[in-house]
């Protein structure tokens, strides 16, 4: 159950409303859901994290699919229910093996077989497991990605691992009381 519910809109002020209205357009119409309907008790809040997150998103070097990799790690790791709901719909449109997901999804090390994939799982769940990304992972990262995009894709984990938090401190829930997707 939640610790805290989204602010019904008959209760926002003209700034909640506004920048309720701009998240919604994008991510998920009507309401700001997600961490995005908590950080609406702090409108400025939501408005940086969302452009912020909208940037990491949408508009780095780093490939779509390579994103939703790392997103569905980090769901994973943190056992964030709205998260993974939020992103597993985006596995095959972005092109990511739906056989690699699954596995993360289930907490068996994922049979990868494009290098880029590799590095960014193994960047993803080192930073995750180990609070470190060792030489060896940095050194290939760097060979395959380039400096802006290991910067990039390391700043990616960062937010989408604060969003993680956010989610399950306050234990949000998916929408329409779906069986969450992860297993404890």
């Amino acid at each position: 159950m939640a610790r805290l519910d989204p602010i019904p809109r008959e209760r926002m002020t003209e700034d909640q409303i506004r920048i309720n209205d701009e998240i919604s357009a994008k991510r998920s119409g009507g309401q700001a859901s997600g961490p995005f309907g908590l950080w609406l008790r702090t409108p400025e809040l939501a408005d940086r994290a969302n452009k912020f997150g909208s940037y990491l998103r949408y508009d780095t070097s780093v490939p779509q699919r390579l994103v939703e990799l790392a997103v569905l790690a980090i769901a994973r790791h943190w056992t964030a229910q709205y998260e993974w709901f939020a992103h597993a719909r985006y596995v095959e449109k972005v092109g990511l093996d739906p056989a690699i997901a699954e596995a993360i999804r289930t907490r068996k090390t994922p049979d990868i077989a494009k290098d880029d994939e590799k590095a960014v799982y193994a960047l993803t769940m080192e930073l995750c497991e180990d609070r470190t990304i060792t030489d060896e992972t940095y050194a290939r990262a760097l060979d395959l990605f380039g400096e802006q995009m290991v910067l990039e894709l390391v700043t990616i984990i960062g937010f989408y691992t604060m969003v993680a938090v956010v989610l399950v401190s306050f234990r949000v829930d998916i929408p329409d009381g779906g069986a969450p997707p992860l297993d404890e």
